[in-house]
């Protein structure tokens, strides 16, 4: 798989075999309030997202062969968090199921022709504030480009101004903000804002 180095840290495409779990327990710390409404408790949300990982739909950071930043994306109609009806019904049975295929559906993001959608970005604690965001973001623009996807779209909620700011200083801008305020007490945010980025040439992204 693709591999770039950015001082210390080693880029790569692809969940590396075995850090599966890791790629889920980073997807919880980021995001664990919005999933675990519809896949706690904790572990097994976490188990949940680490068995239906599909490995070649992310772009992760590495710092001496642990992952410490992992950058979903969706192509294809194959996104990096997977695991259907049938996974969720499974795990939970079909009482406690139910709902909560009703919450995951309403996070579900599909791309328009000729985009691609980054699911989600999380970067571990302790390495906060290297520059490890904008390196992935800089990686996922990169895929979307060699896969001739002409722009990349992301959702970033209310209560995260600090990923919006990453987003803004890496050439996104918001082009429409949808108001949820039904799912403020149960995943804590009110809006969710697009983000867009239009994306040249693979060859203009390596410049």
């Amino acid at each position: 798989m693709d591999t770039a180095e950015s001082g210390s840290i080693t880029v790569r495409r692809g969940v590396p075999a075995g850090a599966e779990r890791r790629v889920a327990e980073l997807y919880w710390e980021a995001f664990g309030r919005k999933l675990g409404a519809a896949l706690n408790p904790p572990e097994t949300g976490r188990r949940f997202i680490a068995t239906h990982l599909r490995r070649d739909r992310a772009v992760v950071a590495l710092a001496r062969n642990r992952v410490v930043g992992v950058a979903g994306f969706k192509l294809d109609g194959r996104g990096l968090t997977g695991g259907g009806a049938t996974d969720v019904l499974k795990t939970y049975g079909a009482v406690r199921g139910l709902p909560r295929l009703a919450l995951l559906a309403l996070l579900e993001r599909d791309p328009a022709a000729g985009q691609l959608v980054m699911d989600g970005i999380a970067v571990d604690a302790d390495h906060r504030g290297r520059g490890i965001g904008g390196v992935l973001l800089a990686e996922i623009v990169r895929v979307a480009a060699e896969n001739r996807c002409g722009q990349v779209r992301l959702d970033v909620i209310d209560v995260n101004p600090r990923a919006r700011a990453l987003y803004e200083r890496h050439g996104f801008t918001a082009v429409r903000t949808e108001q949820t305020p039904f799912l403020r007490r149960l995943m804590g945010f009110g809006a969710v804002t697009t983000m867009h980025r239009d994306v040249g040439t693979a060859r203009n992204q390596a410049r």
